[in-house]
């Protein structure tokens, strides 16, 4: 019989120490999701994740999660990154409105929003058909690489493929009117969802809000064109994808002003020959100072976006 890694992991298994040197720590593996919910609006609540890159530290939980309350139980905009970390969304949701989870809606494809969509029932499970399409293409992919990462953490997750059935325009959902925003740019398929009622607008990774955006599917002239659309939609608070909630509109102004800077820069970088490595590690400015992982994001974006920005600056001169 053959195991796989998800299969050892999944069942708990124990493997001899002469086989494995981490048993010990393994054994003693007894991590807890504990999300906590501010109230930011009339029946809308924050759930914070932590402002650093994914770690077996934190266990992943580092993206935002929005709750709504509804008559028909509560909503979850994205359902964090495993299954426990889902199970642990769905148990605060149900104690804050006293009705299990009705709908989730995920954002778009990357793990850290995605994956916890494992704990429900894939027919409630909603998202844009492009975030679809993206999890078809890349959720094996993004689960291999957080087995790889957060170990226990991601036991017996899977990949649950969203309906991808939503669509741009108005939706109620038990007696809460909603407006659905289509958008791209960050990824193939962005959602952003308008609470009719409270103003409160939930972004998604299109805003990044004191914490660098990160760049690994990011379509920029697309992003730009997204964040204009969320900038004349008027709102009185802004959740983002990552971040603080954001009442002054300095998130989408964070956001645009770091990616313009990193697609100059970069430009720069490759138009006076440095590698990436040195790419890496020029200055970032002072008014990037209060952005958590700005550093980290960098170096992810020069890995993202150099080899295509060195075809497009440095052809070929030669047959």
């Amino acid at each position: 019989m053959t195991l796989s890694r998800r299969g050892l992991l999944g069942a708990g298994l124990a493997l001899p120490a002469l086989l494995c040197p981490c048993q010990a720590f393994a054994e003693q593996f007894a991590g807890t999701y504990r999300p906590r919910a501010e109230p930011v609006a009339e029946g809308i609540w924050l759930v914070r994740g932590v402002d650093e890159p994914i770690a077996f530290a934190n266990g992943g939980a580092i993206a935002n999660t929005a709750i709504l309350a509804t008559a028909e139980g509560p909503v979850l905009f994205d359902a964090g990154v495993s299954l426990a970390h889902g199970q642990a969304l769905a148990a605060l949701a149900k104690s804050l409105t006293g009705k299990p989870v009705a709908r989730v809606f995920i954002s778009h494809l990357h793990p850290d929003h995605a994956m916890g969509a494992a704990a429900f029932d894939p027919a409630m499970i909603h998202a844009l058909p492009a975030t679809r399409a993206d999890l078809e293409r890349d959720g094996e992919g993004f689960s291999d690489a957080m087995y790889r990462l957060l170990a226990d953490w991601m036991k017996n997750t899977h990949v649950a493929l969203p309906q991808g059935d939503l669509a741009q325009g108005a939706l109620t959902v038990g007696g809460r009117p909603l407006r659905l925003l289509a958008l791209k740019g960050h990824s193939g398929g962005d959602l952003a969802v308008l609470d009719e009622t409270t103003g409160t607008l939930i972004a998604g990774d299109l805003v990044f809000h004191n914490r660098a955006p990160s760049t690994p599917h990011a379509d920029l002239p697309a992003w730009r064109a997204s964040l204009d659309t969320l900038t004349a939609i008027p709102h009185r608070a802004l959740i983002p994808g990552h971040g603080p909630l954001d009442t002054s509109g300095q998130g989408i102004a964070q956001t645009r002003d770091w990616l313009g800077w990193v697609e100059d820069t970069l430009r720069r970088a490759v138009n006076t020959g440095l590698d990436m490595t040195e790419a890496g590690e020029m200055p970032i400015p002072d008014r990037f100072a209060a952005l958590k992982s700005a550093r980290y994001e960098l170096q992810r974006s020069v890995s993202h976006f150099y080899p295509a920005l060195e075809a497009e600056l440095l052809p070929r001169t030669s047959p």
